[in-house]
This record gives structure tokens, sequence and C-alpha cells, in this order.
């Protein structure tokens, strides 16, 4: 399964993605470029099955890409609960169009 290397090497694009999701996580709705949007889906999908698992072992990997203490008690707590009946999908992306600057295409991603 391939990904989106984003202009960016492997520990610079990692801190990231690591940082876009905490903030997806806490806000619900983050405004981004369309690239960046698709790649968090995918993480952002993987680390909610990861809550609705919720013992021990699923928390310590979702501490691994999540390490905000209060943003993983919140993915564990209210989040995971949320999606238990979903079988996936709890992310939309809304396009936006081109960015202002270097007409970036841009999107919202938010929580389903």
């Amino acid at each position: 399964m391939g990904y989106r290397k984003l202009g960016r090497r492997r520990g610079h694009r990692q801190a990231m993605l690591k940082n876009a999701l905490i903030s997806l996580f806490r806000h619900e709705r983050i405004r981004t470029t369309e690239a960046k949007a698709k790649e968090l889906k995918r993480l952002a999908d993987e680390m909610i099955t990861l809550a609705k698992r919720g013992d021990l072992h699923a928390r310590r990997q979702a501490a691994v890409m999540v390490p905000d203490k209060e943003v993983l008690k919140k993915l564990f707590d209210t989040l995971g609960p949320r999606y238990t009946d979903r079988s996936g999908g709890y992310t939309h992306i809304y396009k936006l169009g081109p960015r202002q600057g270097d007409a970036a295409s841009m999107a919202i991603l938010e929580l389903a």
C-alpha cells in the first residue's frame, strides 16, 4: 500500500502528520491541502479503530501517533465510543478549491 511523500523527508512528514492528527482530534475539523487530508484520513481512521478496541495495547499503539495525553484521552473516552456501531468511514473530506497564494487545492477534513 503506497502513501504520499508530500514533498518532505520521512521525519518531517511524520511530525507534520502527527501534529495534524492531534489538531483533528482536538478540534474535530481542520483545513488543509487535499493531499494532506487524504493522508490524514487514513491515519485518523486507523486511530479511531484502535480507540474502538479500547484495550491497553490499542492505547499504547495509538500513543505512538498521538503523543498528547489530553487528546489521547478524548480519542479513547469520547471518539471511540461514538463510532462503535460504524465499521469505517469516520472522516469526511470536503473540497474547497484553490488557495489564494499558491493555488494549492484545499480541503476540510472533519470527523463524521
